[in-house]
């Protein structure tokens, strides 16, 4: 189960010298990815939008089949929408919430998410509690069994946080919420690409992703997963000629399927790249890039531990290929600005991003390396020399 990490890495299009581990903001494409899109956005100057997008047509439509190959779905519960906000948001706005419902959130719940529980509860009257989390720091499923009653109205999560390692046990909440008919939605904006997804395993009734995360493709492009099983109570929050028919002077008729969650207009040059992604992602073997993300960033993780004044933030019994760090005495900006000089690709997250969890363990602005399997050992040892250096002062 290993990679031929060499082909992949002369599949790289980046600069020399640079390091890349910023994957958990926008990883770097493939050049197959960069070549779908340059070629279609070539046939599109030369013949035109729409005659572009017609001789394109079976590889446009081929990349719903992409989309459930890579999470386990039927192509017909499958939206591309232009990014994981707006494929998250379409689904959350198409559940019915009325005064008293309640919604229950993890503790480490990405910031966006957490905004659009306090519109529902400042509009509708929903109350928003926070699941307890365990000694490990992932979502406790029995405190979580222990918080329903018929008010539930839905459980969404994140499945791994924006700021560290921690991989919340999707699984196991999905069987607590099928078992009691709640509404389930997964935000898996930061897990695609990295970790293999299976909505039948996982039993979510909503899924929202991006393509230019782990999965290693554009940016502006995404997709939700609706299942059928609640597709039809879900009335999306915007519709227009394309996710439904006007069928009389009063009245219109919503597509039978995921796509309703669609609009007219689309980025078909980033669309072909996202299937171009997936495809090459799938090539691969998600089960052998989440050993490699895993492998890299548990080495990370040690041997930032070892380092005078440097902290390892990340919490969770699962972990997976993002690593959050500080340096004492040196701002996490600073930090990044002077890995930045070396070539060294890296993000801050900042306490706002995850409110709750960063309140409840003093979490301070912290740098984020985010590794992936096309990243080398060798680039690992490099990041500690400078983080080294820079602790040292």
């Amino acid at each position: 189960m290993t990679i031929d990490k060499q082909s992949i890495i002369d599949d790289l299009m980046v600069e020399p010298g640079v390091i890349h581990l910023n994957n958990a903001g926008a990883s770097l494409m493939p050049r197959c990815v960069l070549e779908a899109q340059v070629e279609h956005l070539r046939l599109e100057a030369t013949i035109g939008g729409y005659e572009a997008e017609a001789a394109r047509h079976e590889e446009l439509e081929a990349l719903y089949e992409s989309v459930a190959g890579l999470i386990n779905c039927r192509a017909d519960e499958v939206a591309i929408v232009e990014n994981a906000t707006v494929g998250w948001m379409m689904a959350f706005y198409a559940l019915r919430f009325e005064r008293g419902d309640r919604i229950l959130t993890a503790e480490a719940e990405y910031a966006s998410n957490y905004l659009a529980y306090l519109q529902v509860a400042r509009d509708k009257g929903v109350s928003i509690e926070t699941i307890p989390s365990t000694v490990d720091g992932e979502i406790c499923v029995d405190s979580l069994e222990a918080m329903l009653d018929e008010r539930v109205r839905l459980i969404s999560v994140t499945h791994i946080p924006t700021n560290g390692g921690l991989v919340n046990p999707v699984e196991a909440i999905g069987a607590v919420a099928r078992a009691h008919n709640i509404d389930y939605l997964v935000d898996a904006c930061q897990s695609a690409g990295q970790l293999a997804l299976d909505v039948d395993a996982i039993q979510c009734d909503l899924l929202s992703a991006t393509g230019r995360k782990f999965l290693r493709g554009p940016r502006g492009v995404g997709f939700l997963y609706v299942s059928k099983r609640i597709l039809d109570r879900l009335h999306p929050p915007m519709i227009d000629l394309f996710s439904a028919t006007w069928v009389d002077v009063d009245r219109y008729e919503l597509r039978p399927d995921a796509r309703r969650f669609e609009n007219w207009e689309n980025n078909y040059a980033a669309r072909l790249g996202l299937r171009s992604a997936i495809d090459y992602a799938l090539g691969i073997g998600l089960d052998k890039i989440e050993a490699e993300v895993i492998r890299l960033a548990a080495s990370l993780r040690k041997m930032l531990a070892r380092l005078n004044g440097v902290t390892v933030h990340d919490i969770g019994k699962r972990k997976c290929g993002i690593v959050s760090f500080s340096v004492a005495g040196v701002e996490a900006g600073e930090v990044a600005t002077r890995l930045a000089r070396d070539g060294i690709h890296v993000s801050v997250t900042t306490p706002d991003g995850t409110l709750i969890d960063a309140t409840r363990r003093h979490l301070p602005d912290m740098v984020r390396a985010s590794v992936h399997y096309f990243n080398q050992d060798t680039e690992l040892d490099r990041l500690i020399e400078v983080v080294e250096t820079i602790a040292a002062g």
